[in-house]
C-alpha cells in the first residue's frame, strides 16, 4: 500500500521529480526550546513534533509508553505516533483520540549500540505477510538512516556536515526525501519513530 497526499497541502516544490530537503532541529527561533521542528530550504516550519503526556483515561491495552504528535505549521495534528514495549510503534491519522485510523506499524528487528533496523507495514490488505513495505536502517545517535522500498531509496538523513569541520553538532540534521508516491508527512512520522527506535 502506498500513501498519497493527505489533506495537508505541503508539497515543498512544484517539481515532484527532484529530491527535497527538510532540516531538523530543536532550536528554532519561533518555537520553545526542545520542540523538534522540520523546516524547508527557506527556513519555514513545515512540521513540528510534540510529546504527549500519558493519558490516564486511555482504554488502550497495553497503553503506549511514549506518544508523539506530528503537527503542521498551524498546530493541526497530522499523525499520532505511539511507542509500545519491545520496539513496536503504531502511527494513526490525526490526534489519535476517539476512533483511530491506523496508517502504519513498525517493528524493530535489529538493535545494537550503533545500529537499528525497522520493518514498516502500512495498514490495509497485504498480499504477502513475509515482506514488509519499507525498511529503515541506520544509527539514531548519528541521526543517520536510509529508508528503502524494496531496493529503492525513499529517504535518507544525515547530520549537517561542513567542509573542514572537526566536530559535527548532533543538533541539526538533513532529511532528504526522494521522488515517489509516499506522503512527506508519513516519511517524517517514520523518521520520528527511527529517532526513538532504541527505546
Amino acid at each position: 500500500m502506498e500513501l498519497q497526499t493527505s489533506d495537508y497541502p505541503y508539497t515543498a516544490t512544484d517539481d515532484h521529480h527532484i529530491p527535497i530537503d527538510l532540516f531538523g532541529s530543536k532550536k528554532h527561533a519561533g518555537l520553545p526550546r526542545g520542540i523538534l521542528s522540520f523546516t524547508d530550504a527557506s527556513g519555514n516550519i513545515v512540521f513540528k513534533v510534540h510529546r504527549q503526556p500519558p493519558n490516564p483515561s486511555s482504554i488502550s491495552s497495553p497503553p503506549p509508553k511514549d506518544t508523539k504528535l506530528l503537527l503542521d505549521p498551524d498546530d493541526h495534528p497530522l499523525f499520532s505516533i505511539h511507542g509500545y514495549q519491545n520496539g513496536i510503534w503504531k502511527c494513526y491519522k490525526g490526534s489519535g483520540d476517539g476512533e483511530k485510523e491506523l496508517v502504519f506499524e513498525v517493528k524493530r528487528t535489529v538493535k545494537t549500540f550503533t545500529r537499528i533496523e525497522l520493518e514498516v507495514n502500512f495498514a490495509g490488505e497485504r498480499l504477502n505477510d513475509d515482506v514488509c513495505d519499507l525498511r529503515v536502517i541506520g544509527s539514531p545517535f548519528k541521526k543517520s538512516c536510509s529508508i528503502y522500498k524494496d531496493t529503492n531509496l525513499v529517504a535518507q538523513s544525515s547530520l549537517m556536515y561542513k567542509l573542514n569541520q572537526i566536530y559535527v553538532s548532533r543538533g541539526k540534521f538533513r532529511l532528504t526525501i526522494f521522488p515517489g508516491s509516499i506522503e512527506h508527512g508519513v516519511i517524517v512520522a517514520l523518521f520520528v519513530v527511527f529517532l526513538n527506535g532504541r527505546k
